[in-house]
Formats: C-alpha cells, structure tokens, sequence
C-alpha cells in the first residue's frame, strides 16, 4: 500500500509543478506570463525530479510516476500484472489531484484569461499541428528516449550512482527531451500526466473553460505506452539491460 501511495504522492507533486509551470507562463496576469518555452521546460524537468525524490520518500522507492515506465518494468518482472495496474492508477490519481491543486493556486487567473486553449494547455498536451500519425510518432519516440535514457542511467556498465544522484539525472534527461523533441506534441510522455490532468480539467468549475480535446487524449496514452515497449526491445537488443 506504501508503495501505490508514493507512486500517487510523487505524480501529484510531478504535476503541481509541471502544471503550474505552465500555468504560470500562460494564464493572465501572472507575474511570468509570456516567460516562454525555457521556463517550461526547465519547470517540468524540476518537477520530475522532485516527484521521484517524493515517491521514494513516500514509500515507493521505484519511483516511477508514470505508467509507460511502469509498463516497461512490468514485462521485466519487476512487477506482476494486476500491481501494474494498481500502480498506474495510483500515478493517474496524483495527476488528476496535482492538476486540481493548481486551479486552485492560479484561482482567479482563470477567469482573467481569455484563451481557452491557454487554459486547457496548463492540463494536458496538444499538437502543434494535428496529425494522428505524426503525432502518436512523436510522442512514442519520445518516451522511447525517455525509457531508454532511464535504463541507461541504472544500467550496470554506468555503475552504481550516489544515494539521491539519479532523480538529477532523470530531471536532465525531461529537461533534454523537451528542449529537443517537445515542440511537436508537447512532449507528454506520460499517460499520467495527461490523462489525469485532462481528467481535471473536464469536471473542475474553470472559469470560462472548453473543451478538454478529448479527440486527442488517447494520442498522449497510447504513444507513451508504445514507446516504452519498444524502448525495452532496444535496451535488450543493445545490452542496455
């Protein structure tokens, strides 16, 4: 049970942050609105770090805040099937509660901001321009460097880190896939970190809000997913693992 409630402590605290970085670039009014592309990046490159150390210290010391990650562990044994399961839901729950958190820490920019896209944008991640291959491209491609990026960092050949270096290194690696292939989709890779803010965005009272794009919501699911599979078929093939 431990476990399940760090993997959720650590996606919220993954999303408070995330979300809020974007809230704070995008949403009216706010003092770092218009900060840009950097800060963003830079705030979800923090936020995964400080989710990892959160899980951890919470009792989930895989600390995987994201069911691709998960996924991929799950066909390497680490876990059987039905805790797979529990465990992404437990990381959709933090998401869709650390989405909520940030509505109500931006509460009255909503109603200043005029884009509705603006606002839907600070929950979940939409495509610069939308085409469901190349989208569902992207995003698998994504999570792939993302999945094998991690293996690489724990693999035996790189060796044992220091006690509380890896979640640095992991941070890094975000930060790298979002300055370097984020600009398409948004770069979500992570079915929690959309999904479950999505989720949010559909049955919280947000002023002025639309829709949630719930056409597109699988793309960030199922592209992860995908990309986590085919991540661990690499680091096999290349004895990554």
């Amino acid at each position: 049970m431990t476990n399940l409630l760090g993997e959720f402590f650590g996606t919220m605290v993954l999303c408070i942050f995330g979300c809020g970085v974007v809230a704070n670039c995008l949403l009216a009014k706010s003092k770092a609105e218009g900060s840009g592309w950097m800060v963003i990046t830079t705030g979800w490159a923090m936020g995964v770090m400080l989710g990892v150390f959160s899980a951890i210290a919470a009792g989930a010391p895989q600390a995987d805040i994201n069911p691709a990650v998960t996924l991929a562990k799950m066909f390497l044994g680490v876990y059987q099937p039905a805790h797979a399961v529990m465990t992404m839901l437990a990381e959709l729950a933090g998401g869709v509660v650390g989405a909520a958190i940030v509505w109500l820490a931006f509460l009255p920019h909503w109603a200043a901001t005029e884009d509705q896209g603006a606002k839907l944008a600070v929950f979940s991640t939409g495509p610069a321009i939308r085409n469901t291959f190349s989208n569902l491209l992207c995003e698998g491609i994504g999570t792939a460097m993302l999945v094998l990026g991690i293996f690489a960092i724990f693999s035996k050949s790189v060796g044992n880190l220091a006690p509380g270096f890896g979640p640095y290194l992991v941070g890094m690696l975000v930060w790298a896939l979002g300055l370097s292939l984020g600009g398409p989709t948004g770069y979500a890779l992570n079915p929690a970190r959309d999904l479950g803010p999505r989720i949010a965005h559909a049955i919280l009272p947000i002023a002025g809000k639309g829709g949630s794009d719930w056409s597109y919501a699988w793309i960030p699911v199922v592209g992860p997913l995908v990309g986590a599979c085919v991540a661990l078929v690499i680091a096999k093939a290349t004895g990554i693992l």
